[in-house]
């Protein structure tokens, strides 16, 4: 998968034709809850969301890149990404200073470039 491809969201699951708020949307990994949509962007290559985990950990943000999304239920309010809870847990740690910096994405993007589904 190219850098860009991991910044975007996939085809069938938003269509870029439609516009769509996903915050405060509950976030589910693949083996249960994380969290909520605290942000999201749509840029072509430059997508991701920043999902609140609330008490999970300890208030820890994480970004995610608009790839890992794999569903949105805009009925139920959901977004379903393809990564465990713990993939998520271990993620670079959110920096609030820092996310919008090609570095910060870059590091963030390796880790989650690692796989594929």
């Amino acid at each position: 998968m190219s850098s860009m491809q991991l910044w975007d969201y996939r085809p069938d699951v938003y269509d870029r034709g439609q516009a769509l708020d996903i915050t405060g949307y509950h976030v589910h990994a693949t083996d249960g809850k994380i969290g909520s949509v605290d942000e999201a962007t749509y840029e072509v290559g430059e997508s991701y969301i920043v999902v609140d985990t609330g008490p999970w950990i300890f208030g820890k943000k994480v970004m995610l890149p608009a790839s890992v999304v794999t569903r949105i239920d805009p009925q139920e309010r959901e977004v379903h990404v393809s990564r465990t809870k713990e993939e998520i847990k271990n993620a670079p740690e959110f920096d609030e200073g820092r996310f919008k910096e090609p570095e910060y994405r870059t590091s963030v993007g390796d880790y989650y470039g690692r796989w594929t589904h």
